[in-house]
Parts: C-alpha cells; structure tokens; sequence
C-alpha cells in the first residue's frame, strides 16, 4: 500500500479507537503529509481572526472561524462557508488551537454534509506545558510544519 492509504488506514483505527464520529485523527505530521499526499485535501483552520493574526497563519490552510473573538460566539455560517470555499469532494482536516474546536467542526461537518473529515489532534499549538503555556509540546508549530506569524 501506499503513504497516503497507510496514513488515513491509521486515522481511520485511531478515529474508531476513540469512537470518533467522523473518519478520524491525524497527528500535525501525518496531517501535513497527508494534504501533501492526497489530491485536492484541503486543511480548515478554524482559530479565530485574532488566533491567526496574533500567533500565526497555516500557509495554504482555508481560515473559517469556528467562533467569533472575543464573544466566542458560534459562527452560524460555518456550515455555508465550508460549502463554498472547499471542493463537495474533498477530504477535509480542522485545526484549531488544540484540537477541540476541531473535534466538533469535524463532526459537524461529517454529519451534516457526509463528507471525508479528520481532526487534526494536538492543533496549532499543543497541549500546556508543566507551567500551563502552550507552543511547546505538541503541535502544528512545534513539530516545525509550514506557519507563518
């Protein structure tokens, strides 16, 4: 088998293994790997405007709000806009911060529109660290991936 199919054969066990209710779970790298690999993967990021202009952007990642900043009001359009900026056929993978926010616009979006989508475990920033900082385990940016401030 191929990179790509072992990849998403690993999210997908990993995905039933935490009785995730969308394909499953990629690591910051597969999920880089991943997006390199399959045709057409597009990456949504769904930190808020503030978390993309204050800690950094994913070049090449589809920024849709998950919530607004600093109500941390629910986007009601979230649905409508991952429909007009992502290809009905795309494999999708959220990020967020940590992987929370992603977690539910993954499922949203499985649910809702039957679509192929994974969560990106660890999002942007990784967990908290010993003094409850976080940047520096885990992570899109830790693990040296693509990002821009």
């Amino acid at each position: 088998m191929g990179k790509l199919t072992d990849l998403l054969q690993l999210a997908r066990a990993r995905g039933h293994d935490l009785g995730l209710p969308y394909a499953g779970a990629l690591t910051p790298l597969e999920a880089y790997d991943v997006w390199q690999l399959a045709p057409g993967a597009r990456l949504i990021d769904v930190r808020t405007h503030a978390e993309w202009d204050w800690v950094g952007r994913i070049p090449g990642a589809v920024e849709i709000e998950w919530m607004s900043y600093p109500d941390n009001r629910l986007n009601i359009h979230f649905l409508a806009q991952v429909e007009q900026q992502v290809d009905r056929e795309a494999l999708l993978m959220f990020i967020c911060r940590s992987g929370v926010r992603s977690h539910h616009a993954a499922a949203l979006v499985s649910e809702a529109r039957q679509r192929e989508c994974y969560n990106v475990l660890e999002g942007f920033e990784g967990n908290k660290d010993a003094r409850g900082q976080r940047g520096k385990v885990g992570g899109w940016r830790h693990a040296g991936l693509p990002w821009q401030s």
